[in-house]
């Protein structure tokens, strides 16, 4: 599924009718080893300029630190999950 979630976002990117795409959690997808970082990197460099390509998740590989134009690490403080409450369908999965 992460492979064929790739695959249309590379297409997405391809069509140049998009002025956002993001790629949620692909960080996470590619330290799974459920995408390749070539295919990845693939699709970084065949979006065009003037859209934004926004990858999430953590443990984000350094080659793509590198090709991106701008880089944010995010702490958690506080999450309701320590005091037991369970991942909702549509939230966090």
């Amino acid at each position: 599924m992460a492979l064929a979630g790739l695959k249309k976002a590379a297409a997405a990117a391809g069509s140049k009718k998009y002025n956002l795409i993001i790629l949620d959690e692909i960080n996470i997808a590619l330290k799974l080893k459920l995408v390749a970082l070539k295919d990845v990197l693939k699709v970084i460099a065949n979006t065009p300029r003037k859209t934004e390509l926004v990858l999430t998740g953590r443990s984000a590989p350094a080659a793509i630190i590198k090709k991106a134009d701008l880089v944010s690490h995010l702490r958690e403080v506080k999450h309701y999950y320590l005091q037991g409450v369970k991942a909702r369908r549509g939230i966090e999965f």
